[in-house]
């Protein structure tokens, strides 16, 4: 967890408060309560800490994913996942986070019952799509075409679906949350190999527009 230097910024103060928020959220809700309480666990005066959250709710939720995003990365440098295959880097990332919020279930559960509210849905598909970037990124995706933007909503569906699988895991080490999250990457794998196939196969289709440009302008 991050800690406070001497004479904090609020965005330092809302780094330091943000994984410990959720431990009391499980209980008081995203709430000041909630903000006061991990502040007094640092030492951060109640008033100065909820001034680091002026969105509410919602803010609280964005800057505790934000630290799953950085204790993900963590857990994971570029060393570790280059000896991996894409698909093994991609499952770890996805466990990596699913391992940082377990324990914070209820806290969970809380959250996504508020970024499903209509006035919170925009902001909820902003940190799903946040968080599925960050993993891509790490994975070494590099794409800047339509991939760049279909990886990420694939995976995004992803780990939401699996997020909700482990909302409701009792299984020793999460093994029905990995064993659903390995059929969901098996099924990404085949899209994307169905799709990759599809695309070789079109270099060699005819082109109907050049055909008819021949029948209407024969090579001489």
């Amino acid at each position: 967890m991050a800690t406070l230097p001497s004479d904090p910024t609020l965005d330092e103060i809302r780094e330091a408060l943000a994984p410990r928020i959720p431990a009391h959220a499980a209980f008081d809700g995203w709430s000041d309560a909630a903000v006061e309480r991990a502040a007094a666990e640092i030492g951060v005066d109640a008033d100065v800490a909820r001034l680091a959250f002026p969105g509410g709710a919602v803010e609280m939720i964005d800057a505790w994913f934000a630290d799953v995003d950085r204790a993900m990365a963590a857990a994971l440098p570029p060393e570790m996942l280059g000896q991996m295959k894409v698909r093994a880097r991609i499952a770890a990332l996805v466990m990596a986070r699913i391992e940082r919020v377990h324990p914070h279930r209820e806290a969970l559960r809380r959250a996504l019952a508020i970024l499903a509210m209509p006035q919170n849905a925009a902001r909820g598909a902003k940190l799903g799509w946040r968080a599925a970037d960050a993993m891509w990124r790490l994975a070494g995706d590099t794409a800047t075409d339509f991939n760049h933007y279909s990886k990420r909503g694939i995976l995004a569906g992803v780990y939401g679906a699996t997020v909700l699988a482990m909302l409701d895991d009792e299984s020793e080490g999460l093994a029905e949350t990995r064993a659903f999250l390995d059929r969901r990457i098996e099924g990404i794998m085949r899209f994307e190999k169905a799709k990759a196939q599809f695309a070789a196969r079109r270099e060699y289709m005819p082109s109907l527009s050049r055909f008819i440009g021949r029948l209407r302008y024969p090579a001489v």
